[in-house]
């Protein structure tokens, strides 16, 4: 039996990981995150806390537990906090990498490695996996630099680029598109959305299965991990609101300008998902599937 290391265990997709390994015992997990375990249940994988910017302690835990692959699900992914603290995302999204590479060279370990639809501009979407990079935004930057390294690198690897992930954990520590605007219309508060960019919103299940495919099938490249549906903003928003029959007219649609964020965003990214489908067996739910989950899970 494979064992996978997991950074960033305490995020969303970190504990979809999680749930999915304590629940089917099909890898043995080392889950790791800064501070103390966050997921409920506590048995089923062994938790160790771990600084990705620490190399030392990298290096300890890794040395430890000399896993088969290791799942990096850390990064600072808040667009806007990435251009205000440059520093501190560089460490977070490209020298953290660079660690976690070394420790893979050395051990002979598998990385698959998140990224994102921000790399791109928007001005050409849906992107298959060969499409060049060209960020708007410092965080785009910072993973396409990350790309860039693992690529140089001597380690087994696979990128999986993703986008907009949603998805609920059980103390409800985080929060993503889909349950905020659930949690503001519930309340009758009106919400500014925009709705000039496209997106092809991710379940985090969906994209937890895929970083399982990725050890299982031992895979090597680059590979798109998103939804299969492509829909703007505002539409993503609208089709929360009628799933739980909420209304609409608290939906006030703005273009993306008006709402003077630090960091330019892209228009219309999305993602060609053939090569994943075909290689790795990925199958993705519809976003209506998506929220029919949320909704179950909320219920429980």
């Amino acid at each position: 039996m494979k064992t996978i290391l997991v950074t960033g265990s305490n995020g969303l997709l970190g504990q979809k990981i999680t749930e999915r390994l304590s629940a089917t015992k099909q890898f043995k997990l080392i889950a790791t995150s800064k501070g103390a375990d966050r997921f409920p249940v506590k048995d089923g994988y062994t938790y160790a806390e771990m600084d990705i910017l620490d190399p030392q302690n990298v290096k300890e835990v890794v040395g430890r537990y000399k896993p088969d692959a290791i799942i990096h699900t850390a990064a600072m992914t808040n667009v806007d906090t990435c251009e205000d603290q440059k520093e501190l995302a560089y460490q977070l999204n490209v020298e953290s990498v660079k660690t976690l590479i070394s420790v893979c060279e050395e051990h002979n370990i598998q990385l698959v490695h998140l990224s994102t639809d921000f790399i791109f501009d928007g001005a050409k979407g849906p992107y298959d996996e060969e499409a060049d990079p060209n960020p708007l935004s410092y965080y785009g930057q910072t993973k396409v630099e990350a790309e860039n390294v693992i690529k140089a690198s001597n380690c087994r690897w696979a990128i999986l680029r993703t986008i907009l992930v949603y998805g609920i954990v059980s103390d409800m520590s985080r929060s993503n598109i889909v349950l905020w605007a659930k949690g503001a219309l519930e309340k009758g508060s009106p919400i500014n959305v925009v709705n000039d960019q496209w997106r092809m919103p991710t379940l985090a299940e969906d994209l937890a299965d895929c970083c399982l495919l990725a050890v299982e099938k031992n895979a090597q490249g680059v590979y798109n991990a998103s939804g299969k549906d492509m829909m703007s903003i505002s539409e993503l928003v609208a089709r929360v609101a009628d799933y739980w029959k909420l209304d609409k007219s608290m939906i006030n649609e703005i273009s993306a300008e008006t709402l003077n964020q630090t960091a330019k965003r892209p228009v219309r990214t999305g993602f060609v998902l053939d090569k994943t489908i075909r290689d790795l067996g990925y199958n993705p739910h519809s976003f209506e599937e998506g929220l029919i989950i949320l909704d179950q899970q909320l219920k429980n």
